[in-house]
């Protein structure tokens, strides 16, 4: 991954700035508020406010910036061609250093399986890096890392892709790699059994072994239930896996895996006219066909609350859960619904942390955020207590801070505080080409343009207070809310630490205290 210097990143942008707040509210994007992508980078510390009385802050909290930050305009040359074969193109050159990302996003991840294939999207992951037609076994890993580079995959709910980062003279190996392991992959009973073991091993570490990722699934579940493209991990299971089969994999192969199923990124240190020639040569001959049309059906509705219990022998905390199901990433209230999980847990200032962490000491950690995905999504809260914290307590702290944002909007301090931090993780979360490479691919993925990426910080620039007081009031009730509460078993008990922790922490910048596994 490639860090931009100042003046190089400077290169990219041009600063428009507004004289009042009002002005910037006012400066819509396309759908009013505009609609949320997975665009933006998680943004780091929110505002500072608690709901304790003034005279009982802590006096080392900076005061909130009140002068409206400058609204930053990126823009990225983007460009785009479509193959005969249906393999759409992007790409973004930056010759301020010498190295090339390729990534090559499927239109395919957990939300494609049916019922009884859970994990085949990430299975069919591993199996791309076990030779094709030109490349043995293991050659793909040792030509890429023989010649300067690195590459990896990742499957989410909502995509699968495979990227490497190379010297700006080796993007023909890179994406001849590419076009090979495309056409002519060996799906063989070897590779697949071999694959097989490697991710049910990914499976019980980074799930059955992992504290408080098996109740972050659970959520999930009630959060989505009766929903099944996100109703289940893309991880999958222990049962599917041991269930499935070579010709199951192999169908899977030829449903998904097309040029005209996926979209190839490129960006960095190259020449336009080049890329096109080397991406018809090798990628043309592809074949395209049909690929089966993903309905899901809508999500059902929740009126009541949801509740669940976790036992986790390797959590040495308890930890409290919260999940809504709210609109997908391209609705308008998205937008505003990420601001406010900032504006609650973003970072050590916001306004949970400081009640519950550094003024009560009842937590350790705390966290708020959206789980971006392309169709209905998920806005969670969880919290790890500390040994000095009570779920009944900590979940009543939680819900009058929600109630509190609800009645009465941010404050204009607040406002300038999170336009600042979400520019900021906005424009640096771009400065890889890699990460380039990754967000152009799912722009025009799954919002069919990726030149939106040049005006996706806009609209987040958008949102107004009233617009995150509406959306708090709008869909984190208690009717629709979804609960996990995790108790750490007896082992675990017997181990954790029993005394409060100090009344001022550390705590990481960007604290995640519940986490996903990674899912590569």
């Amino acid at each position: 991954m490639r860090i931009l210097g100042f003046f190089a990143l400077a290169s990219l942008l041009a600063t428009v700035s507004f004289a009042d707040p009002a002005a910037a509210q006012g400066a819509k994007g396309p759908a009013s508020v505009g609609g949320a992508a997975r665009a933006a980078p998680k943004p780091g510390a929110a505002p500072a406010s608690t709901a304790r009385p003034a005279s009982q802050a802590t006096a080392s909290r900076p005061p909130a910036p009140t002068t409206p930050p400058k609204i930053v305009a990126l823009k990225l040359d983007v460009e785009k061609f479509t193959l005969d074969n249906g393999l759409r193109v992007v790409l973004s050159v930056d010759h301020t250093s010498p190295t090339v990302a390729v990534d090559v996003v499927y239109d395919v991840g957990g939300r494609n399986e049916e019922r009884g294939h859970a994990g085949f999207a990430h299975l069919f992951e591993h199996m791309m890096f076990q030779g094709s037609g030109n490349v043995p076994r293991g050659e793909h890993f040792k030509l890429v890392t023989s010649h300067g580079g690195t590459l990896n995959g990742s499957t989410s709910e909502d995509r699968t892709n495979y990227f490497e980062m190379m010297p700006r003279g080796e993007l023909p190996l890179a994406l001849w790699l590419e076009a090979d392991r495309l056409k002519s992959l060996d799906i063989s009973q070897k590779n697949f059994e071999n694959q097989r073991k490697v991710v049910e091993e990914e499976f019980r570490m980074r799930v059955e072994n992992a504290a408080y990722v098996p109740a972050s699934f659970r959520l999930e579940e009630l959060v989505f239930q009766g929903y099944w493209p996100y109703e289940h991990p893309a991880i999958g299971n222990m049962r599917d896996l041991d269930a499935a089969q070579l010709d199951w994999v192999r169908a899977f192969h030829d449903a998904y895996y097309a040029p005209n199923n996926a979209v190839l990124s490129i960006s960095g240190d190259c020449d336009p006219d080049e890329v096109k020639a080397l991406v018809t040569r090798f990628f043309g001959s592809a074949r395209s066909h049909t690929i089966p049309p993903y309905e899901p059906g809508a999500i059902p509705a929740q009126t009541e609350p949801r509740d669940a219990v976790v036992e986790d022998a390797h959590a040495k905390l308890p930890g409290l859960m919260y999940g809504w199901e709210i609109p997908e990433t391209k609705e308008p209230d998205h937008y505003a619904l990420e601001l406010a999980a900032m504006l609650l847990a973003g970072g050590e200032s916001s306004r949970l942390y400081q009640l519950l962490v550094r003024d009560r000491s009842l937590a350790i950690e705390v966290d708020a955020d959206t789980d971006r995905h392309r169709g209905p999504d998920a806005f969670e809260i969880s919290a790890k207590l500390s040994g000095g914290g009570s779920i009944t307590t900590v979940g009543h702290l939680i819900d009058e801070q929600i109630a509190r944002l609800a009645k009465t909007p941010p404050s204009e301090g607040d406002m300038v505080k999170l336009r600042n931090q979400m520019q900021a993780g906005y424009i640096l979360g771009l400065q890889s080409n890699f990460v380039r490479a990754q967000k152009l691919a799912e722009f025009e993925l799954y919002r069919g343009d990726a030149n939106l990426i040049n005006s996706e910080l806009e609209r987040y620039m958008a949102v107004s207070a009233e617009d995150i007081r509406r959306v708090v009031g709008k869909y984190l009730t208690k009717a629709r809310r979804s609960t996990v509460e995790v108790k750490p078993s007896a082992v675990a008990l017997a181990e954790a630490p029993h005394e409060a922790p100090a009344a001022h922490p550390r705590a990481p910048s960007h604290p995640k205290p519940l986490p996903a596994p990674a899912k590569k």
